[in-house]
């Protein structure tokens, strides 16, 4: 049902940009200004936003030109739909998947406060990504902590769940 009202939307749009084409080369040709031109394809700005597992976002733009709509629609059947006007569509994806900066530069630690978090970098010389809850560094064995210290590199999305499970039942449960 949404699918066929946001179809109804665009075409309402596209029949309008149409018109107004067509209204253009018709004056264009009674004033004998220039020869008629041709149909040509809508041109569209197309934002593809995708959401990851760890919160981070990214956003590619691309420019579509639309020659059939079902063509278009079924490009991005997959995508949510969540703006557009009249030559600009913005398109939403959640991704299962951790996000290409953590597999390249995302290392598990913690904050001075016992936090575990992911960090862009070496916990030791690097910005907070994302935290999760508080650790009982004492509950933990030597090494896990100096792994902690050194950080944990995420290379994957199965790597990211495992230490973020395993390290749960070291959290300190807050009093409600």
């Amino acid at each position: 049902m949404r699918a066929a009202l946001v179809f109804i939307l665009l075409l309402g749009l596209l029949v309008g940009k149409a018109v107004q084409e067509h209204d253009q080369v018709q004056a264009m040709q009674l004033s004998n200004e220039a020869p008629a031109v041709a149909e040509q394809p809508l041109e569209l700005t197309v934002h593809l936003k995708r959401v990851y597992l760890d919160g981070e976002e990214s956003e590619e733009v691309v420019k579509e030109l639309v020659f059939a709509l079902e063509d278009f629609w079924a490009k991005y059947e997959s995508w949510q739909l969540v703006d557009m006007d009249e030559d600009r569509l913005i398109f939403k994806k959640k991704v299962d998947d951790i996000s290409p900066l953590l597999k390249m530069n995302g290392y598990f630690g913690i904050t001075n406060d016992g936090t575990l978090s992911i960090f862009n970098g070496k916990p030791e010389e690097s910005d907070v990504i994302q935290s999760f809850f508080q650790i009982d560094v004492k509950k933990l064995e030597s090494s896990q902590h100096m792994r902690l210290m050194q950080g944990i590199p995420v290379k994957s999305k199965e790597e990211y769940a495992k230490v973020v499970e395993s390290m749960k039942k070291y959290s300190i449960k807050k009093a409600k």
